[in-house]
């Protein structure tokens, strides 16, 4: 498969190997031959953006710059966040309407989504804490705005 669009059942995105990324999607997971910033760009553009721009747009709803969490499609409410700069190769990101919980397993984070699938990070609890809240920053603002429509 090289041809992928997040959707409402993608729960993460993570890099893999050098220009692969792996991909869980409801109780699957599969690795494709793109970086992770290429695969969340392409699906950004088929729902109508870039990714740039869909950064943009989230700045200039919230107010944040730095590690800005976006929607790739506003019609299916479908809300990533990044793990740290998208800049950074290590960079992952992950759908915020998918996750049920979290809890702390020695020095990891452990992500359970809601059809039960877990997922270990390798960041800290403040910086996961943090990022949500941003990513639902972003949504509140997205329901303001199209209640005032």
């Amino acid at each position: 498969m090289q041809e992928y669009e997040i959707n409402d059942k993608t729960l993460a995105v993570l890099p893999y190997n050098y220009n692969q990324s792996i991909v869980y999607e409801g109780k699957d997971c599969f690795i494709l031959e793109k970086p992770v910033s290429k695969i969340m760009d392409n699906s950004c553009k088929y729902y109508g953006s870039t990714m740039e721009g869909r950064q943009k747009g989230a700045t200039a709803l919230t107010g944040i710059n730095y590690k800005v969490p976006i929607i790739v499609s506003e019609e299916n409410n479908v809300i990533f966040f990044p793990t740290t700069s998208p800049r950074l190769k290590e960079c992952s990101w992950i759908s915020l309407n998918n996750i049920n919980k979290y809890y702390l397993k020695e020095d990891k984070i452990i992500l359970e989504f809601l059809n039960k699938e877990k997922l270990e990070l390798s960041i800290s609890e403040n910086i996961l804490k943090n990022q949500i809240l941003r990513a639902a920053l972003l949504e509140s603002a997205i329901k303001k705005r199209s209640k005032k429509q």
